[in-house]
């Protein structure tokens, strides 16, 4: 077989593993391309890789002769091959990484240095942290779902080890295969959503492992030197621009928001549910061993009455289960929940939750009422773990910034106004817009058409509506050079009645 032997324009590696992965996956990609292609199109890029090191002239002479549909092949085996060995370090980091945590984690370091610091001071800041990533909207940039989950399976099986090689190298030459034969960009140009679905794998696999893996760790680490993280701390969160970014991409439509957030919710429910079920097979106290609290008792009772449709099986089964009952009436609520905003069906408290809070109180519950019955190890282990998860991702998974240029909140403004508004000065402008926020009389009235800019204050109001207050926290002016910016949009949002200085 031949092989194909690119090498990369980065530092040579230090890790011996990671020169043996990206060999071993440049021989797996040089039988694909001879299985795909034939056998000259892997010569032609070896002789490239040749001519690029030693001769630039004849590698450009070279390229030039070559014909379209060679020059296609050639560009994706190379960018195929830069794939595979980003993927290998990765995987080589990961194993750097489990090594140094041999010594400790990062957080254990971390929280090694903080061990001396002013005690009052340090409970402070721990309360007050609040570390919020956001995605930002590049739809350009966007990769195919169907790629990343290629690429994630190749690095799965390079971390399964060198001793399963002769089992896993088969696997590996198919998914370079498929790899091959799939489009890496899309034929149309994506949308708004498709890069919304983009961020959403992202977030959902933090969801699963990595996020409640981390709040765990550094909860226990805060412990270890004596500082405790508050039960109604939230460490980390998430944010996204994607269907909220609205400065200069007129895609980005009031329904591209709502769409967007669909996604994000059927998601962020898929994520509350698996860890309701976590809760629902780890909750086996009995209240014929320990009691329950009568808050969680009473609130159970209500679930109970506004549940009837709850399986008949589980209400037998966990009769003397209290916190199991109570999960299993939450994993029902949440069901509610999911069916609602499909359908568009107005709220109905008791049988769904209409944001994050709801979901919150009622796992709170379970934990104050362990904590007063000896179940303090469960309350702080499994259930906090399950708050601190709920509560860093949401229903939503990632709350929704909105961003618009400033100049287009006075371009709205102008036409409320009736076109006497653009030709005011800023400082005519601040003046203007602040006696009418002192005012209550409404503007647009007197407007003859829809306008996008107002219409997505009104958006963000019906969000708020159907998902909670939790969804949208921010808006972002941007280009903003005045206090007259600011009272723009102020100005706007108390039109569709997000804001009421009174």
């Amino acid at each position: 077989m031949t092989t194909l032997t690119i090498t990369a324009t980065t530092s040579p590696p230090d890790s011996s593993a990671l020169r043996t992965d990206i060999r071993r996956l440049g021989d797996l990609l040089g039988a694909t391309l001879v299985r795909q292609q034939g056998p000259e199109l892997l010569d032609l890029v070896e002789e490239v890789r040749w001519l690029t090191r030693t001769d630039d002239q004849a590698a450009a002479a070279l390229l030039e002769e070559t014909d379209l549909d060679s020059a296609v092949h050639l560009v994706r085996a190379f960018a195929t091959y830069f794939h595979l060995a980003n993927i290998a370090e990765q995987v080589d980091r990961a194993r750097q990484i489990d090594l140094r945590r041999r010594d400790g984690s990062v957080l254990a370091h971390t929280a090694d240095r903080l061990a001396d610091a002013d005690p009052q001071h340090l409970a402070e800041a721990v309360a007050a942290l609040a570390v919020r990533p956001v995605f930002t909207a590049h739809p350009t940039e966007a990769a195919r779902r169907t790629v990343l989950n290629k690429l994630r399976r190749i690095a799965e099986l390079l971390e399964e080890g060198q001793c399963t090689q002769a089992r896993t190298d088969r696997q590996l030459a198919e998914a370079i295969d498929l790899l091959w034969q799939t489009d890496e960009i899309r034929a149309t140009r994506p949308e708004p959503a498709d890069e919304a679905r983009n961020a959403v794998y992202y977030l959902d696999e933090l969801y699963r492992s990595t996020v409640p893996a981390v709040l765990a760790d550094l909860t226990a680490e805060l412990a270890r030197i004596g500082v405790e993280l508050p039960d109604t701390a939230r460490p980390l969160a998430f944010g996204t621009w994607i269907g909220g970014d609205r400065d200069g991409n007129p895609n980005v439509t009031p329904e591209v928001t709502r769409q967007v957030l669909r996604l994000q919710h059927e998601y962020g429910i898929k994520g509350a549910l698996r860890i309701t079920e976590q809760l629902r097979a780890t909750l086996s106290s009995s209240d014929r061993l320990s009691a329950a609290g009568p808050e969680l008792l009473d609130s159970l009772a209500a679930d109970l009455a506004a549940l009837p449709e709850l399986d008949p099986r589980h209400l037998r089964l966990n009769a003397q289960e209290p916190y199991r009952l109570k999960a299993t009436c939450i994993r029902q609520k949440l069901l509610h929940t999911a069916e609602r905003l499909s359908t568009g069906s107005p709220h109905t408290p008791g049988r769904d939750y209409l944001g994050t809070g709801e979901l919150i109180a009622d796992l709170v519950l379970i934990q104050d009422s362990l904590r007063s019955h000896r179940g303090e190890l469960i309350a702080d282990g499994s259930v906090a773990q399950a708050i601190a998860a709920v509560r860093a991702f949401g229903l939503q998974l990632a709350t929704l910034d909105i961003r618009e240029h400033a100049e287009a909140h006075h371009q709205t403004l102008d036409r409320l106004y009736g076109g006497t508004y653009a030709g005011l000065t800023r400082e005519q402008r601040q003046q203007l817009l602040a006696g009418e926020l002192r005012s209550r009389r409404p503007l647009s009235g007197v407007a003859t058409e829809p306008d996008r800019t107002l219409g997505t204050f009104h958006t963000i109001r019906e969000i708020g509506e159907t998902y909670g207050p939790e969804v949208v926290e921010s808006y972002i002016i941007s280009m903003c050079q005045g206090a007259d910016d600011v009272f723009a949009a102020t100005v706007l949002a108390r039109e569709a009645g997000l804001i009421d200085l009174h």
